[in-house]
């Protein structure tokens, strides 16, 4: 009887080292998975800053010339208004 609870202990051992591997190998995965992730993340990150601040300079040099353009319309009307008088 000794020996059938042996080999039934030594079985229970090794289905346990099984299940153990699998979750070590899941947990791996999990954790692969989430670095992946992150660098993504990251990458997004710097891309999209930069992109951003791209745009923005562009934004401002549009103000630049609009506010540009304003003030020449405005003299161009303030001459005209002034010639007809």
């Amino acid at each position: 009887m000794a020996r059938a609870g042996g080999i039934t202990n030594a079985v229970n051992v090794g289905i346990a080292v099984q299940a153990d591997w699998e979750n070590r190998e899941f947990i791996s995965h999990i954790s692969l998975n989430v670095r992946r992730l992150f660098d993504f993340l990251l990458q997004f990150e710097a891309t999209t800053k930069s992109k951003l601040a791209s745009l923005n300079e562009k934004l401002d040099t549009l103000e630049r010339r609009l506010e540009l353009l304003e003030v020449q319309v405005e003299q161009f009307y303030t001459k005209a208004i002034l010639h007809q008088v």
